[in-house]
C-alpha cells in the first residue's frame, strides 16, 4: 500500500482512543478518523465517571495528548447506524474499529423492580454527568435509598446520593446537576453488596473517597461482615482485598458520630429479593446470605426489609447492539476472536474489528482496555497483507459524504472553542468550569467560527 493506511474508529472514549495510539506508534503509516455520536470527545471519561474522581483531571490530559497528534482526527456529532452505516465506512476506510463500549443498565429481575423510582445506575450517571440526552432534572424527594451492587459505580451512586451539592462546585458538574443535589431531602443512603467484604469488586482509592465527605457518616453494619477461608486467602495474598477488608474493619470500630446531616450505610451479604410499593418505591427487601467457604454464598432463608424511598442498581453496564454487526445479547458484546469481528458462521469480517467493552464486556478499569486494545492493533495489522483496500480513501472524501447528507458534524479545533467555553462558564462562577449539556448547544458552540 503506497498511501496511508485508512482506519476509522467508531466511540472516541478511553478504548478509541488508546487504539488510535498504538496504531500511530505502529511502523506502519496511518490516517485515523475517531467518530463519535457526542459533539465532545473523551466517552466514558466525560459522561460515565463522578465528577469529582481526582484522577479524571489526569486521564483527560493523557488523552488530549493522544487526540492532538496530526495522524488523528476527532469527528464528533456522527450517529453510527443513522449519519452512517458499516457500507459507507468499508467504502472510505481500510479497517473499522467498533470502540462503543457499554451504556445501558444490566436488568435486574426482582419483583417491584420497575416502579417508579426505582432507577438503574446508569440513568442517573447520565444526569450528574450531564449527557445531553439524558433527563435535565432528577428527583430526590425520599429520605431513604437503596443502592444495590458492590462495585465502584455502586460506590459513585451511593457517594454522590450522600454528597452535600456545594461540595461538588469544585468539579464541573452541569447548574442544573448542583440545583437538583441541592434539593435533595436524603438522610440516609444503603449501600447492600451480596456477598462478604473480601468479594466486593470496589478498588481502595474509590472506597476511600467515601470518608472524604463533609458531614456525611460512614457506618459499616457488623451483621454480614464475616469471612471465611476463601476471604483470609484473598487477604494473605491480594493487597487489594487486605486494604479493602481494613479499611471496612477501621470504620465498623470507630464510634458513632450522631451529628452528621447524612449517613451512608454500607450492608454486606445481603441478596436483593424485592422493591416494594404500589404506585412508587417504599420498600426494599432482602435476603441474608451467608459465606459457603470458597467464597461463594447462600441463602439462609432470613428476610430483612429497608424503608426506603428510591432504589438504584448497579449490577453492571450493557453494551448496545450495533448496525449492520452481529452481537450476542446473552453476553452484550460483538462476537470477535481477538478483537476481529465474527461473521455468523464465525468468520472474520474482513477489516472489521472491536475493542474495549463492546469487544469483551463492561469488566476492568480504565486503564485495563490498552491491553485489550493492545491485541485488536496486533491483529488488524496482521492482517495488513489480506485487508481489502477502501475504495475512496482520500483524506476529505468522509467530511464530503457527511456534508452532503446533512450532518453537523464537530471537530478537534471545535472541542477547543468548547472546553473555552465551558471554563469560561466556571471562571464567571468562581470555578474551574462548567459543563454544557444541550447538544445543539455544545454543536453551535463547536462549529462557531
Amino acid at each position: 500500500m503506497t498511501r496511508p493506511l485508512r482506519v476509522a474508529i467508531v466511540g472516541a472514549g478511553p478504548a478509541g482512543v488508546y487504539a488510535a495510539d498504538i496504531l500511530t506508534k505502529s511502523e506502519t503509516p496511518v490516517e485515523i478518523d475517531l467518530l463519535d455520536r457526542m459533539p465532545a470527545p473523551y466517552g466514558l471519561i466525560r459522561y460515565g465517571v463522578a465528577p469529582d474522581h481526582p484522577r479524571i483531571k489526569g486521564i483527560v490530559s493523557a488523552l488530549h495528548r493522544v487526540l492532538e497528534k496530526p495522524e488523528i482526527r476527532f469527528v464528533g456529532h456522527v450517529d453510527y447506524g443513522v449519519d452512517v452505516k458499516l457500507d459507507d465506512l468499508r467504502h472510505h476506510y481500510d479497517a473499522i474499529i467498533f470502540a462503543t463500549g457499554a451504556d445501558k443498565d444490566r436488568a435486574l429481575g426482582i419483583p417491584g423492580i420497575d416502579l417508579p423510582h426505582s432507577y438503574g445506575a446508569a440513568d442517573f450517571v447520565y444526569w450528574y454527568d450531564g449527557y445531553p440526552e439524558a433527563p435535565r432534572d432528577w428527583t430526590l424527594d425520599g429520605e431513604k435509598v437503596a443502592v444495590i451492587g458492590a462495585g465502584n459505580v455502586a460506590l459513585d451512586v451511593a457517594r454522590v446520593l450522600a454528597k452535600q451539592a456545594d461540595d461538588l462546585l469544585s468539579t464541573e458538574i452541569p447548574e442544573n446537576v448542583h440545583a437538583g443535589l441541592k434539593d435533595s431531602r436524603v438522610t440516609d443512603v444503603h449501600l447492600f453488596a451480596r456477598r462478604g467484604p473480601a468479594q466486593a469488586k470496589f478498588t481502595p482509592l474509590e472506597l476511600r473517597e467515601l470518608d472524604h465527605q463533609a458531614d456525611v457518616e460512614i457506618i459499616v453494619h457488623p451483621e454480614g461482615f464475616e469471612l471465611d477461608e476463601a476471604s483470609e486467602e484473598a487477604i494473605r495474598t491480594n493487597n487489594q482485598v487486605k486494604t479493602i477488608v481494613k479499611t471496612l474493619q477501621d470504620w465498623a470500630l470507630r464510634d458513632p458520630k450522631h451529628d452528621t446531616a447524612r449517613r451512608l450505610h454500607l450492608h454486606f451479604l445481603r441478596s436483593p429479593v424485592e422493591v416494594q410499593g404500589t404506585d412508587r418505591v417504599e420498600g426494599f427487601k432482602v435476603e441474608v446470605m451467608e459465606l459457603t467457604g470458597d467464597g461463594n454464598v447462600r441463602g439462609t432463608g432470613e428476610y430483612e426489609t429497608y424503608p426506603v424511598q428510591q432504589v438504584y442498581r448497579a449490577v453492571g453496564y450493557l453494551s448496545s447492539p450495533l448496525a449492520d454487526i452481529p452481537f450476542d445479547h446473552g453476553t452484550g458484546t460483538v462476537p470477535n476472536a481477538g478483537g476481529r469481528v465474527l461473521d455468523l458462521d464465525g468468520e472474520h469480517i474482513p477489516g472489521v474489528y472491536a475493542t474495549g467493552w463492546i469487544k469483551r464486556g463492561p469488566v476492568g478499569l480504565i486503564g485495563h482496555t490498552k491491553g485489550d486494545a493492545l491485541e485488536t492493533i496486533n491483529n488488524l495489522l496482521a492482517d495488513l497483507p489480506t485487508m481489502p483496500q477502501a475504495e475512496e480513501p482520500a483524506n476529505d472524501s468522509i467530511l464530503r459524504l457527511l456534508e452532503e447528507r446533512g450532518v453537523e458534524y464537530t471537530t478537534w479545533e471545535g472541542w477547543g472553542r468548547l472546553d473555552a467555553h465551558e471554563k469560561a462558564l466556571g471562571e464567571a462562577q468562581g470555578r474551574e468550569r462548567v459543563k454544557v449539556v444541550p447538544r445543539e448547544e455544545m454543536v453551535r458552540i463547536s462549529r462557531a467560527e
